[in-house]
């Protein structure tokens, strides 16, 4: 079970688009009419005026459910999840409707409420994106639907607006860490699909905290595109890939003799895992650096003994 939420100003353009829908089939009604549309929309309207000051005060949330949960759906089961939502999501005492479609090969409804409550106080929407994967994270697992899988199934064609950009992030992101060595690498390659890479910095540091990406003036934080995504994640698949590509140049070398006399003579019977290991000890171990000021102490002794006898 998956919830898509917005926020608009018009009940109007949003009722007529739920309840006109070819095969709609309205599940619950609560503070409106229902004998006609034109009634319905008044009714959210007139409540709407108990709080002037909120321009938006439409809201609107698509659940949704797999394809695989369409045989234990019936209407009835879907409306009191989505009862069950609202209550964990704090959608209550208000005017609503819910609303089946039919449209699609996945079993999902629409929930129009007002965000004027029947109070006249705004039901708020902070945080309310966050809530909503949270809810139905716990009602998917309560009731045991299919759980997706990775972003792979998700279809791109059907996304839209904040949803759309924010999946095509996921994506470029992923074909682009998959071999880049560095972070300018990384940040080049995005640049070129017009995807901007901004950095978060530690207060009062050069130390790198996190990472947001940013398209069609839309920003989001790695994280919140994808877990894998996150800086933690690709700052380690950097690494990965750099040793790799270390490891990749020097195996193009003709002969490699490494710098330890046990290993020159050992048999060339080694892993693939084995030689690799080798080569990233060769190029990471420290080298001894030799102050080249100072001369030779056999000298400096010399020196001392001969001042030592003309004194």
């Amino acid at each position: 079970m998956i919830g898509k939420v917005t926020i608009g100003s018009s009940f109007g353009g949003v009722i007529r688009y739920a309840m006109e829908k070819q095969e709609a089939s309205l599940l619950l009604a609560e503070g409106v009419r229902t004998d006609q549309v034109r009634s319905m929309i008044d009714d959210f309207n007139m409540q709407r005026k108990l709080n002037p000051d909120l321009t938006k005060a439409v809201g609107h949330i698509s659940l949704s459910w797999s394809k695989e949960d369409a045989a234990r759906l019936s209407p009835e089961i879907m409306k009191q999840r989505a009862l069950d939502y609202m209550e964990k999501m704090k959608i209550t005492g208000t005017q609503f409707i819910l609303v089946e479609h039919r449209d699609k090969n996945h079993p999902h409804l629409h929930l129009i409420y007002n965000r004027v409550n029947n109070e006249g106080k705004t039901i708020s929407d902070r945080f309310q994106k966050d809530r909503n994967h949270k809810v139905c994270k716990e009602i998917t697992l309560k009731h045991g639907f299919h759980l997706g899988r990775g972003k792979q199934l998700v279809n791109r064609q059907q996304l839209k607006g904040a949803d759309k950009i924010r999946y095509e992030l996921h994506d470029a992101i992923k074909v682009a860490s998959a071999t880049a060595a560095s972070w300018n690498e990384l940040t080049t390659k995005l640049g070129r699909h017009g995807i901007e890479t901004i950095f978060k910095y530690n207060s009062g540091t050069s130390e790198i905290q996190g990472v947001s990406f940013s398209k069609s003036g839309l920003q989001f934080k790695g994280s919140k595109i994808d877990r894998s995504v996150s800086f933690g994640k690709l700052d380690a698949l950097i690494q990965q890939n750099q040793k790799l590509a270390m490891v990749q140049q020097f195996r193009k070398r003709p002969e490699y003799v490494p710098n330890r006399p046990e290993e020159r003579f050992r048999p060339a019977t080694y892993s693939q895992q084995t030689t690799d290991d080798i080569i990233l000890d060769d190029l990471l171990r420290p080298v001894q650096q030799y102050d080249q000021q100072i001369t030779n102490p056999l000298k400096k002794k010399k020196r001392k003994k001969y001042l030592g006898q003309s004194l």
